[in-house]
């Protein structure tokens, strides 16, 4: 594959309601896209999810468009790759630009797999034509985080995330338990706590949670091997997991029994293709993390999401969960509380390009 024109989108789409973290809240989504053309025309589409603020990891929209415009698009441009897995290699001499490398690695995989023929699940090595979606509840007063879990209960996710962070932890998970006994229930920490706050999540134990995500700093794979060592629910990282290494790290600490991946965290599909062979040579589950997306990262998670160390339903909800308009046609559906995984080539959802020139505040061709 010979790139020969790369456009670079800048959007902002406002969420149909503003969602909640320890992090802050998001109204708006600014976001980057990319469309990649080779020689024979044949088109790729990624997506950088990283946010307008540091405020997640240190990429902003920003920081990743600057890295992609002087760096990763001039390399990518000069090269011939035979192969999206060659992006690693090529884009090693830029150091971290994760989300940024992302972008481009995943356009490469969706053009990579229509010029196959082919779509992008069989490419990356899906066993499943459909998976489970799981919904996350931000942040919010404990009447509208229950009315929100009774409305995804009816539309049949199998997967419900409570965010959590101090003073808004157990007492609220509580009451959710309370109200929904058989709930397959979690609680997502966003790195909030401390070593000092062992003994507030021993208690989480008693609520018979699916897990809970990251409840130290990204870097503290120590201190969750400790906490891992006496809580029996288990511990799901995710914050952590920006590299294969920090995979591979957090399974010989010992400082989880579950991982998150997130492509565009990790530098795109080819290390999260990785993560996935190291995961199942240690029997570690899986399950794929959503960042606010649109409906083109979304897409690539959702083939993602169809290999089989996947075990655990993933941040995949359908696209009127946030967006009244996707940029992909007809958005990602959640039929009782599955998604089909699309069987025509490439990503196998359409973009909406006329939307996209639309409400683009920005756009570079290259």
């Amino acid at each position: 594959m010979k790139i020969e024109n790369i456009t670079l989108y800048r959007l902002s789409l406002s969420l149909k309601s503003p969602f909640s973290t320890k992090y802050g809240t998001v109204k708006d989504r600014e976001l980057l896209l990319l469309k990649v053309k080779d020689e024979t025309g044949a088109i790729g589409w990624g997506e950088c999810v990283a946010f307008d603020t540091p405020w997640y990891t240190e990429e902003t929209v920003d920081t990743c468009e600057y890295a992609l415009k002087h760096f990763l698009i001039p390399f990518l441009k000069a090269e011939k790759v035979t192969h999206p897995r060659e992006t690693t290699k090529l884009f090693s001499f830029v150091q971290g630009h994760n989300m940024a490398k992302a972008s481009l690695d995943l356009a490469l995989w969706d053009l990579y797999a229509k010029k196959l023929g082919k779509p992008l699940r069989k490419v990356l090595g899906g066993t499943t034509s459909k998976i489970s979606s799981g919904v996350a509840i931000g942040i919010s007063d404990e009447e509208s985080m229950i009315q929100s879990i009774e409305e995804y209960v009816k539309a049949g996710y199998k997967r419900f995330k409570v965010k959590i962070k101090p003073g808004h932890d157990y007492e609220v998970l509580k009451k959710i338990r309370q109200q929904f006994p058989n709930l397959p229930l979690m609680a997502d920490a966003n790195a909030s706590y401390t070593f000092t706050d062992m003994s507030l999540l021993e208690q989480l134990d008693s609520l018979n949670l699916m897990m809970i995500e990251q409840p130290f700093g990204k870097d503290e794979f120590f201190q969750h091997s400790e906490l891992q060592r006496v809580l029996k629910t288990p511990i799901c990282l995710d914050e952590s997991i920006t590299s294969v290494e920090k995979a591979y790290q957090a399974i010989q600490f010992k400082s989880c029994q579950i991982l998150v991946v997130k492509p565009g965290r990790v530098g795109g599909l080819s290390p999260s293709l990785q993560i996935h062979e190291l995961a199942l040579k240690h029997h570690v589950p899986l399950w794929v993390g959503g960042m606010i997306e649109s409906g083109v990262s979304r897409a690539h998670n959702v083939a993602l999401a169809s290999l089989p160390g996947f075990t655990i339903p993933g941040d995949i909800s359908a696209s009127d969960r946030y967006w009244r308009r996707d940029v992909v046609k007809k958005g990602i559906k959640v039929y009782d509380g599955d998604i089909e995984v699309p069987s025509e080539s490439g990503l196998g959802f359409f973009i909406d390009e006329p939307f996209i020139d639309q409400i683009a505040t920005k756009k570079e061709e290259f």
